[in-house]
């Protein structure tokens, strides 16, 4: 599995999620978004609509019908209801991805220490690979 971890800087959580569901969907794959926050998901899902005409990002909440068909799904839980393989934590706040092939955590600035901690316990786990990203003069770049 790999996990990757996003300082978010510049950019607003739903610009970031939207840059992320593109390249997963770009992929064939599906992706879970989660953030206990109702307002907060709201936010991502008009980020996902509204990323651009030649990047549309079909979305929907977990919990409403025909959620298995969507390629994007919004949940304050980490369950997948359209089968996805990727996961965003897009609260800064870590849950088990266990049965994703792969894990985001977004975090700024407030939830940093958590991330932090969240990085260290991750250390040494078997058959898992970390990454950590930030912005440089606005570009992601990998710096772990």
């Amino acid at each position: 599995m790999k996990v990757d971890f996003w300082q978010l800087s510049r950019d607003p959580v739903e610009k970031v999620v939207a840059l992320i569901a593109g390249r997963v969907l770009g992929s064939d794959e599906r992706l879970l978004v989660v953030a206990e926050d109702a307002q907060r998901r709201q936010e991502i899902s008009r980020g996902l609509w509204k990323a651009g005409p030649e990047s549309f990002l079909a979305n929907g909440e977990a919990s409403g019908e025909g959620a298995d068909q969507h390629p994007i799904l919004l949940s304050d839980k980490c369950e997948s209801p359209n089968s996805a393989s990727h996961v965003v934590f897009a609260d800064g706040e870590w849950r088990d991805p266990a049965g994703f092939e792969r894990a985001f955590l977004l975090f700024d600035e407030s939830s940093l220490e958590a991330a932090r901690a969240t990085w260290r316990s991750l250390d040494g786990a078997e058959g898992l690979e970390r990454s950590f990203f930030r912005q440089d003069d606005g570009k992601w770049v990998k710096v772990a």
